[in-house]
């Protein structure tokens, strides 16, 4: 029998019923698709016929960004060969004309940071010697005998001066200061925790294969306070 107290206990449910939030039907949420990462240009493959081999870059790692590419020439009033050193973008750049340069991306150690200024490139050299300074020497004592008196590393795989280096001087003396190869995908826009200016191999020798004896090399200053030694 449907009393009133049974009438309005069910009048009361309806009408909680009616202000309850209705169940909400299942939502599938969208997966974002991949993100598109473009395939490295052929110039960062393997290269075979060097006096060491030199592996490809590893797709999917380098940032578009720091590959080798013909950009605008921010200095027009420079000549062509001048090198250009941005430390804090990580990046260098070869003039080819008033209105082009070539920019590649490098990674910088601490002595990128702490030298500025314009240097002559004086030489360069393919598959250098590394002459371990005394100074790292005395921060490092396991590298004695790669130093200046017994002769250096050999050139190889495991010298970290890579394929190529080149040589900075100022007014005859030299900085120790090198912009040289070795460089692994992974590093280039970072800090890495010693060294000058770094480069893949693969840039490098282009760099180097262009390179006008004498050119200026600026280094622009960095915005980093100097001193701070490696950043990790």
């Amino acid at each position: 029998m449907l009393n009133r107290r049974n009438f309005m206990a069910g009048g009361a449910f309806a009408t909680l019923s009616a202000c309850a939030r209705p169940a909400a039907d299942p939502v599938t949420e969208a997966v974002p698709p991949e993100p598109s990462v473009p395939a490295l240009p052929d110039f960062y493959g393997a290269i075979t016929d060097e006096p060491f081999p030199i592996p490809a870059v590893e797709e999917g790692v380098l940032d578009p960004k720091y590959w080798r590419q013909e950009v605008p020439n921010l200095w027009p009033g420079k000549a062509h060969g001048t090198i250009v050193v941005d430390p804090d973008s990580a990046m260098l750049y070869f003039i080819e004309t008033p209105e082009t340069a070539t920019r590649y991306g490098v990674s910088v150690g601490a002595a990128g940071f702490d030298w500025e200024g314009t240097a002559r490139l004086q030489f360069w050299r393919s598959w250098p010697r590394w002459k371990v300074p005394e100074a790292m020497i005395a921060r490092r004592p396991e590298l004695a005998p790669y130093s200046v008196a017994n002769g250096g590393m050999d050139p190889g795989p495991d010298n970290p001066m890579g394929a190529r280096a080149l040589y900075l001087f100022q007014n005859g003396v030299d900085t120790l200061y090198r912009v040289h190869g070795d460089a692994v995908a992974r590093e280039l826009g970072r800090a890495v925790s010693s060294g000058c200016i770094r480069m893949l191999d693969q840039d490098v020798i282009h760099l180097n294969d262009r390179a006008v004896h004498g050119a200026d090399v600026i280094v622009l200053p960095s915005m980093r306070p100097k001193g701070l030694g490696p950043l990790y």
